[in-house]
C-alpha cells in the first residue's frame, strides 16, 4: 500500500485579509516531492486558508493513489486536533471545510500530526508564493516554486554522461561532480555546498586521515545542514560514521558485487585498507558501537576496526548491498552488451530492478530508510560506525542532503572510504565528510 506525507499550510495577511494556501505531497522513504498545490483564495481568515491547504493536499495524495496511507503534518493545532476528532468544530465556517476534507479519503487511511512552524516551511513558502501571485493579479504556477527550481538544479548535477562502470565501483568521480557544479550554479544551497565534499580528499597516511576525520566526528564542528528547516538545537545528534568495506578481488575490476553474488572476502589490499582505517578511528577515539552488513567483506572490515577499538561487532541485515540479480560479477560493459534494455531502464528509473529479480534502488531506499530509523531509535546521541556497501552509503548521504535519486550515479565511493551523517532530534541532518582512503594499501 502506498504511503505519503502531506504537509499543508495557509495564511492570511490581515486575518481576514488576502489569503492563500500551500500543500506538498512527499514520499516518506526518500523525502522526494511528489506533488505541490498552492492557490490564492481572496479575502479569508488563517483558519479557512489552512483548511483549504489541507483539502488540496489530501486531494493531491488521492490523485496519486486512492488507497494510500497518508500522514498529514501541519503547524495548525486547531486543524490537527479537529480533524483528529479531539476538538469539537464550533465555527460555522470550519464545519463544511472539515467535512469536505474528511470525504476525500477514508478516515482509516489518514492520520494527523502537529509539527512546529519551522518544520512546515515548504508548505508555508507555497502559500506565500500563492498570495504574492494573487497580489500581482496572477495565478500561482508550479514553475514559480523555488522547490521546482531547486529540483531542476539538482537534476542538472545528473547531466554528465552515464558512468562507465557500475555505481558500486565507478560512478562519475570527482571531476564529474565538479564539472556538474560548474554547469549548475543555481543548485540549492545544500547540494551546491556539499557536492564538492563528495568529490573526495586523499590523505597520505592514517594519521593524516585521523586529523581529517576529526571534524566529521565532532558534534561542535560546522556542517552543511539540510532538512525541513533550521530548527532549534535538539541536543547531541546520533552520528553514523559510514565505512565502505575494503577491496575485494572484484573491486579493481569494477564488477557488480551485491548481496546475490559470490560474497567475496577482502583481498590483501582490502585487509590493509581495513587496518589503516582502524588505526585512524582509534586515533580519534569516538566510535562507541560497530555495526556491520552480514556480507563477508563488510564483516571482515568491521572486525579489523572493532578489534583495534576493543569493541564487538553487531550484524545488521538491513545494511546489506542490493542484489544485482543476473548482473552479479559482470562489468558495466558486459551488462550493457548482454542486457542493454534492462540496463537503460535501470539508469532511467529508481523503480527498475536489475535483470533476474534484483533489487531496485527504490526498494533499497525503503529498506535502508527503515534500517536507519531503527538504528537511530536505538542509538540516540551516540557515534556509531556502520560498515556497509556503496549503495547503502550513497542512499544515506542522498537522503540527508535531500538530493534526487539520480545523485546515486554521481557519487564516487572508493573502497574503505569514510563519510558521516549526524541526525538531530528535530529531523535535520548534517553531512560531515566523504574521504577517499583507497590509496591506503
Amino acid at each position: 500500500m502506498p504511503r505519503f506525507v502531506v504537509e499543508a499550510d495557509g495564511g492570511s495577511r490581515g486575518n481576514p485579509g488576502p489569503a492563500g494556501y500551500g500543500a506538498v505531497v512527499l514520499d516518506p522513504a526518500t523525502g522526494e516531492t511528489l506533488a505541490e498545490r498552492a492557490e490564492y483564495i481572496g479575502v479569508a481568515t488563517n483558519n479557512v486558508a489552512e483548511y483549504k491547504g489541507l483539502i488540496a493536499g489530501l486531494a493531491a495524495a488521492r490523485d496519486l493513489a486512492s488507497d494510500a496511507q497518508v500522514l498529514v503534518r501541519m503547524d495548525s493545532k486547531l486543524v490537527v486536533e479537529q480533524m483528529s476528532g479531539r476538538w469539537k468544530i464550533k465555527h460555522p465556517d470550519m464545519k463544511p471545510l472539515a467535512a469536505e476534507a474528511a470525504r476525500i479519503l477514508p478516515r482509516a487511511q489518514v492520520t494527523y500530526e502537529w509539527i512546529p512552524r519551522e518544520r512546515n516551511k515548504h508548505a508555508d513558502r507555497l502559500a506565500n508564493e500563492a498570495m504574492d501571485a494573487g497580489k500581482r493579479g496572477e495565478q500561482w504556477e508550479p514553475s514559480a516554486s523555488t522547490a521546482a527550481l531547486d529540483h531542476g538544479a539538482a537534476r542538472a548535477l545528473a547531466t554528465p554522461p552515464a558512468p562507465s562502470g557500475p555505481p558500486g565501483d565507478a560512478a562519475a568521480g570527482a571531476a564529474a561532480v565538479r564539472a556538474a557544479l560548474a554547469a549548475a550554479p543555481a543548485a540549492s544551497g545544500a547540494t551546491a555546498a556539499a557536492a564538492p565534499e563528495l568529490a573526495g580528499t586523499l590523505f597520505a597516511d592514517a594519521e593524516a586521515l585521523a586529523d581529517a576525520i576529526e571534524p566529521c566526528l565532532d558534534s561542535e564542528a560546522p556542517a552543511v545542514t539540510t532538512g525541513p528547516g533550521w530548527g532549534p538545537d535538539m541536543g547531541a545528534p546520533a552520528t553514523f560514521v559510514l565505512l565502505r568495506h575494503g577491496e575485494t578481488a572484484l573491486t579493481p575490476q569494477k564488477r557488480f558485487s551485491g548481496s546475490g553474488g559470490s560474497d567475496p572476502e577482502l583481498s590483501t589490499a582490502g585487509l590493509r585498507q581495513a587496518h589503516a582505517v582502524a588505526e585512524a578511528l582509534a586515533a580519534r577515539g569516538t566510535i562507541q558501537t560497530v555495526i556491520s552488513s552480514p556480507l563477508r567483506r563488510c564483516h571482515q572490515t568491521a572486525q579489523a576496526v572493532a578489534l583495534r577499538l576493543g569493541l564487538s561487532v553487531t550484524v545488521e541485515e538491513g545494511l546489506r548491498e542490493v542484489d544485482f540479480g543476473a548482473w552479479e560479477g559482470l562489468t558495466f560493459a558486459e551488462v550493457q552488451q548482454q542486457f542493454p534494455d534492462d540496463l537503460q531502464a535501470w539508469l532511467d528509473s529508481p523503480k527498475a530492478a536489475p535483470t533476474g529479480g534484483g533489487e531496485s534502488f527504490m526498494a533499497a531506499t525503503r529498506r535502508i530508510s527503515a534500517t536507519r530509523d531503527r538504528l537511530l531509535a536505538a542509538h540516540a546521541g551516540r557515534t556509531v560506525l556502520l560498515v556497509t556497501h556503496v549503495t547503502p552509503v550513497k542512499i544515506l548521504v542522498r537522503l540527508a542532503l535531500g538530493a534526487p535519486p539520480e545523485a546515486l550515479f554521481r557519487m564516487e565511493l572508493s573502497a574503505a572510504s569514510l563519510s558521516a551523517v549526524a541526525y538531530y532530534a528535530d529531523g535535520n541532518a548534517s553531512v560531515r565528510l566523504l574521504n577517499d582512503t583507497s590509496h591506503l594499501r
